[in-house]
């Protein structure tokens, strides 16, 4: 899993609810063991009921008589509520590696309100002192949040703007707001509620949690935030919940995240914390995992959750950037732009992704380029330990960063240090399609010596006409990649493709959009910048 999640009390210690996780309906395979979590004794405020999916549980007991009603909620409060997807989201055509949405799915693209919360998700009353949120008719609750008017000058009063989004989305950014000065205090004590409430999910992590660390929190909590991004958060999360077969996750785990991600943020949150907040995060946790949970249903039943791969060769380019071809043990099927995460046998359950560093081939081969980073082990141990004839395993492959054939737009591709891998690979599919679409690349890198794949760029160069390689040199042009680029054009025309840093992403996506291209051509893997830059 990449991130933990708690259970949810005022205190972090506390639940407050029976079945508040469990989805709202079964995988389309049952649970293949017991979680082992319903029978554990209670805990301060524990949720009552927490129970696997698709196994029956014993009702929530009544609530007492003078016990706060539970707040009126909302449905699972979908990512496309209350605003519309930033201009700066975009995404490319489905894949073929992508599957149907899913009824959960559905509905996250029709609520645009919360609704009422379904019977198996109402969390059952918890003790607290905050009083339940008024009720609100569905009418009220679908206006969106308006701005001040403007006063007249004469008053000297300033109305401060109203915070936008749907009522959910702003509660759990107020909450990620308060959190975020003792962001490494929440991780530490979500997965301490995590591993001592359920030391059984302990074996699904890293021996040691150094690197782990905020990994799976951070992607919940970044799900979170997003979760009126709806073009976005479904397919990161779909990605999310079929990668996550890898590390062995089933459907009642989710339920232990949701149980102590609650219980982490109420404990850290707790001067904007109440009961309506609470009940912002339960529905967009039950969003998140049903997404999740749905796509690794339907991957289960046409994939496998890794393969095995042989190395079978190993060429160091530089000191520290060396490309490894594997052989998978059975088909793996993908698409030129898409990535996929890898673990090597010296650190196992510490997974890393990479971008494919050229079209599917004939032989079944898969290359990556790989850059040795500062206390990067996996990265250090393929790039300085891996030889052939040593055995890695690959989860699913992932990403929209693929080239759209039914369009004849010329392809606009930047591509950062390794970033270029997964651009080698767009060429070459533009080339294998026996299209002559005008294909631009900015190969960027600091010093010359970065320049890695320079030659394979230029061969493709001199072979294909319509391609054109610009080499971009930090150091000598002082400039970097994407101001590079509004020296050329104009690009209003192409369709964009990125590849690289996170910041070049972003940088990337401000300049092309400065240079006329629409922010629905310009396509990355990258969902935190995706979402940064269009805001």
């Amino acid at each position: 899993m990449d991130a933990p999640t708690t259970t949810s009390a005022d205190n972090g210690t506390s639940g407050g609810g029976g079945g508040w996780f469990t989805p709202r309906r079964n995988p389309t395979t049952a649970p293949d063991s017991d979680a082992g979590t319903a029978d554990r004794p209670a805990e301060g405020r524990r949720p009552a009921t927490i129970r696997p999916v698709g196994r029956p549980g014993a009702a929530p007991e009544a609530p007492a008589a003078d016990a706060p009603a539970p707040p009126t909620g909302a449905n699972t409060g979908g990512p496309g509520q209350g605003r519309e997807t930033p201009e700066g989201i975009t995404r490319s055509a489905p894949s073929a590696a992508q599957h149907a949405a899913s009824p959960a799915v559905s509905s996250l693209a029709t609520t645009t309100s919360p609704g009422p919360v379904p019977a198996a998700l109402t969390p059952t009353p918890f003790a607290s002192t905050v009083a339940p949120p008024p009720t609100t008719t569905a009418a009220e609750e679908r206006v969106p949040a308006q701005r001040s008017s403007p006063v007249p000058p004469a008053e000297e009063v300033t109305a401060a703007p109203a915070e936008e989004g749907s009522p959910d989305a702003v509660l759990i950014r107020r909450a990620m707001a308060e959190v975020a000065p003792v962001s490494d205090k929440v991780t530490s004590y979500f997965y301490a509620l995590l591993f001592v409430r359920h030391p059984d999910l302990r074996s699904l992590f890293p021996a040691a949690m150094d690197t782990q660390r905020d990994r799976l929190l951070r992607a919940l909590l970044t799900a979170a935030e997003h979760i009126d991004n709806k073009e976005v958060l479904v397919d990161y999360l779909q990605n999310l919940g079929r990668g996550h077969r890898k590390y062995g996750t089933r459907a009642e785990h989710y339920p232990a995240v949701g149980e102590c991600l609650i219980g982490a943020l109420s404990k850290y949150a707790a001067g904007v914390w109440n009961a309506e907040m609470e009940a912002a995060w339960v529905r967009a946790y039950t969003t998140i995992s049903q997404v999740m949970i749905d796509a690794a249903a339907a991957d289960e039943l046409r994939a496998p959750a890794w393969w095995y791969a042989e190395i079978v060769t190993h060429d160091l380019r530089t000191p520290d950037v060396a490309v490894v071809t594997v052989r998978p043990d059975q088909p793996y099927p993908f698409l030129a732009g898409q990535y996929t995460s890898l673990e090597t046998p010296w650190w196992p359950r510490i997974w890393r992704h990479y971008s494919f560093a050229s079209a599917p081939r004939s032989d079944g081969l898969l290359s990556f380029h790989v850059k040795a980073v500062p206390a990067g082990w996996v990265s250090n141990a393929l790039v300085h330990r891996a030889r052939p004839g040593d055995i890695i395993r690959l989860g699913p492959p992932a990403g929209s960063m693929t080239v759209d054939h039914t369009t004849d737009s010329g392809l606009l591709c930047l591509g950062g240090g390794t970033g270029i891998a997964p651009i080698k690979a767009l060429v070459e599919d533009v080339a294998e399609h026996g299209d002559r679409r005008s294909v631009e690349v900015f190969y960027g890198a600091r010093t010359d010596h970065d320049l890695y794949d320079i030659d394979t760029m230029l061969r493709l160069q001199q072979t294909h006409p319509w391609l054109s390689v610009r080499a971009i040199i930090d150091q000598q042009a002082h400039q970097q990649l994407p101001d590079a680029i509004r020296a050329f054009g104009p690009w209003n025309e192409f369709d964009a493709y990125l590849s690289g840093p996170p910041g070049m992403i972003r940088s990337g996506v401000n300049a092309l959009r400065d240079s006329g291209i629409p922010s629905d051509r310009i396509r990355h893997d990258s969902v935190e910048e995706l979402v940064a830059a269009g805001s």
